[in-house]
């Protein structure tokens, strides 16, 4: 008896749902950036009151890549005013705060954030002020402990 051969899938179908998967992902983005357009009113704010707060703080949070200093708030630099309508959109989408945090920093690094979460990755920039503080408080301790047994220079030195 011969094995039986099992039928390949037709490579034209694969094409075609691909094809089709592509323009549905187009149309949903043009559909979600239709949605942040209406959500706006004409002065650039969100009509939500709830979610301009949130756009406020999460746009505060967010550190400009091209100016560095600035969050993406203060700064007018394209990349941040991109990444302000990313963040309007994703509102808009329904996001919470901590995937949005979560987006930006997968795809931008830690470095995006002004104020990481404290992780185990993290943890370093966290805890390296903490022991630079305690390593300075050991060696003040230890030169006033040292000169504390020095003699003074008036005192004449005493020998055994």
């Amino acid at each position: 008896m011969k094995p039986r051969r099992m039928k390949r899938p037709v490579r034209g179908n694969s094409v075609i749902i691909a094809a089709l998967a592509l323009v549905l992902a187009g149309v949903m983005g043009e559909f979600t950036a239709f949605a942040a357009d209406q959500a706006v009113d004409a002065n650039g704010q969100l009509e939500d009151q709830g979610l301009q707060t949130r756009f406020e703080l999460i746009t505060h949070e967010l550190r400009c890549l091209v100016c560095q200093n600035e969050s993406i708030a203060d700064s007018n630099a394209d990349l941040a005013v991109d990444l302000r309508q990313q963040v309007r959109e994703m509102l808009v989408g329904g996001k919470s705060n901590d995937a949005i945090f979560d987006f930006m920093t997968d795809r931008y690094g830690e470095f995006v954030r002004f104020n990481p979460p404290l992780e185990r990755k993290t943890l370093l920039i966290w805890g390296a002020p903490f022991v630079m503080l305690l390593l300075g408080g050991v060696i003040v301790y230890r030169v006033a402990r040292q000169r504390g047994r020095m003699p003074l220079d008036d005192e004449p030195a005493t020998r055994p």
